[in-house]
């Protein structure tokens, strides 16, 4: 009887480990560079203190880019102004350093390798995959955009990270 106990009480935990994992809140993005070629893939996953963003681009320059979500689902080359400004729904400054910021779509800088690849997992605390205005799954959409310059994390708008050079729409 014990081991029968036993058996159904593993039966459970992995029943409800699979369930949650086929439920977890999900979304997904192809980043396309200005010529319109897929460069990378980034995957959205909730996590208890935000959105776990993993990032696996190629064929971008190498060194450090500015790397944002921004306001529109849209990501219309050659220069991607579509996507609109950084995702903000709180009304702040921009910058991770800024005393009267971050806006929500405000990440860490990007290091590219010398091969032009990059492989990243950043963890946006001020967004979800759930409902409510600081969701990335917003009517009129939200977007990952990647920089030409790195991010000064300060300056009001976009931290002076120039040009915009890669963009994906966020999907469910």
């Amino acid at each position: 009887m014990k081991h029968g106990i036993f058996f159904l009480g593993v039966l459970f935990l992995l029943s409800t480990a699979l369930y949650s994992q086929a439920n977890a809140q999900t979304a997904k993005a192809e980043l396309k560079n200005s010529k319109g070629e897929k460069i990378g893939t980034a995957t959205f996953t909730q996590e208890a203190e935000g959105v776990k963003i993993t990032l696996e681009a190629s064929n971008l320059p190498p060194g450090s880019h500015g790397f944002h979500i921004h306001a529109v689902g849209k990501c219309e080359p050659p220069d991607f102004k579509s996507a609109g400004a950084h995702f903000n729904p709180t009304g702040k400054k921009h910058g991770l350093q800024n005393p009267e910021g971050p806006h929500a779509g405000d990440l860490p800088n990007l290091t590219v390798g010398p091969d032009g690849k990059v492989k990243v997992e950043v963890i946006a605390k001020q967004v979800t995959l759930g409902e409510g205005k600081n969701s990335l799954l917003q009517p009129e959409g939200t977007a990952l955009v990647i920089h030409a310059n790195p991010d000064d994390e300060k300056t009001d708008p976009a931290g002076n990270s120039g040009d915009r050079i890669a963009c994906g729409v966020i999907t469910k």
